[in-house]
C-alpha cells in the first residue's frame, strides 16, 4: 500500500502545500495532488492515513460530476494520461489522487452551510443563541436539525490558524454584495442536493463548506466538495439529537486527541495504528456508501 505524505515533483513548480493538498503550476492550469496527510485542530499530523488522498479525490469527483448542473467546476481532467507531458514522470503518484484544473482566483470566504447544530455552530448557539449573527430558535439541542439550512460564512485562515465564523455582512464586504448573495444561494442549493442524495444512502450531511473561485470573472466550484474533510457525515440509523453523533469523518481522530489531552498545537502526537486504521475505515465507508464502489 503506497502512502503519500508529501510529493516532490522537481520539474514542476510547487505553488502551495496546504494541510492536505500539494498544488503545482502546469502551464495555464494547476495540478492538485491530494496526499494522505490529515489535520486536526488545524495541525497536520505526522502520521498519514493510507489511501486517504485517493478516497477524497474519488468522492470529490463523484460530487463534482453531479453538481455540475448547479454550477460549473474547475476540473479539466482527472486522467493522468491526459495531463501535459511534464506530468508524465510522476504518473504513479497521480493515479486516483489528482486533478488538472483551471487556474481560478479563490474567493477569500469559506462558504459554510449548516443543516444541523454541531461543532463551532453549537458552541456559538449555546453562548449567544445565534450563529454568525443569525438568531436561531430557543431550545435546540446539540445535533438538532435546523428548521432550514443556513449559510454561515467564515474567514479563510492561514495554515496553523483557525477559521472564524463571520456575519453575512462581513462576507459581502469582502467579495461584494451581489457576489455574496450569489454564493449564498448556490451554496444552499449544493448542500440541499448533496443532503438529499446522501440520505438515500443512509448518511446525514450535518454541515459542509464549499470554496469558489473566479476564472475570467466566471464563478466556479473549486477545491474539494462534500468530503469527510470538509463535511460532517453521520449514520442516519444512529442519529439522536441531544448528543455528539458517531461520524464517518475525522471526528474520531479529534475525539482521540481530546482523550489524550493533546494541547491542540504542534508538535502533533504519534497516532496509534488502531487510530490510523479506524480513521481510514471511516473515510472508506463514506466512499462505498455514496458511490457503491470502493478503491
Amino acid at each position: 500500500m503506497q502512502v503519500v505524505r508529501e510529493t516532490s515533483f522537481p520539474t514542476l513548480r510547487l505553488v502551495n502545500r496546504g494541510k492536505v493538498r500539494d498544488i503545482y503550476e502546469v502551464g495555464e492550469s494547476l495540478l492538485i495532488v491530494t496526499t494522505d496527510r490529515i489535520s486536526a485542530f488545524d495541525v497536520v499530523m505526522d502520521d498519514p492515513i493510507p489511501d486517504k488522498g485517493k478516497i477524497l479525490t474519488k468522492i470529490s469527483i463523484f460530487w463534482f460530476e453531479r453538481l455540475s448542473s448547479i454550477i460549473e467546476n474547475h476540473i479539466l481532467t482527472t486522467n493522468p494520461d491526459e495531463y501535459p507531458g511534464s506530468c508524465r514522470p510522476y504518473r504513479e503518484y497521480l493515479i486516483d489522487r489528482s486533478m488538472l484544473v483551471h487556474k481560478a482566483k479563490p474567493l477569500p470566504v469559506e462558504c459554510v452551510v449548516r443543516g444541523y447544530l454541531s461543532g463551532s455552530g453549537w458552541l456559538e448557539y449555546r453562548a449567544l443563541g445565534s450563529i454568525s449573527g443569525m438568531p436561531l430558535p430557543d431550545g435546540l439541542k446539540e445535533s438538532s436539525q435546523l428548521p432550514e439550512p443556513i449559510f454561515t460564512p467564515s474567514t479563510k485562515a492561514a495554515l496553523g490558524a483557525h477559521d472564524e465564523n463571520i456575519p453575512f455582512e462581513d462576507a459581502a464586504h469582502m467579495v461584494g454584495d451581489d457576489r455574496a448573495k450569489e454564493i449564498r444561494t448556490i451554496s444552499l442549493k449544493l448542500y440541499q442536493y448533496g443532503r438529499d442524495l446522501a440520505s438515500k444512502n443512509g448518511i446525514i450531511i450535518a454541515d459542509t463548506k464549499f470554496e469558489f473561485g473566479l476564472v475570467n470573472n466566471n464563478l466556479m466550484l473549486i477545491d474539494e466538495v462534500l468530503t469527510p474533510d470538509s463535511s460532517r457525515f453521520w449514520p442516519m440509523d444512529e442519529y439522536e439529537p441531544g448528543r455528539v453523533q458517531r461520524s464517518f469523518d475525522k471526528q474520531f481522530l479529534r475525539d482521540y486527541l481530546n482523550s489524550i489531552r493533546w494541547p491542540k498545537k504542534p508538535p502533533p502526537p504519534k497516532l496509534p495504528p488502531e487510530v490510523i486504521q479506524t480513521t481510514r475505515d471511516k473515510y472508506l465507508e463514506v466512499l462505498e456508501r455514496l458511490t457503491g464502489k470502493g478503491l
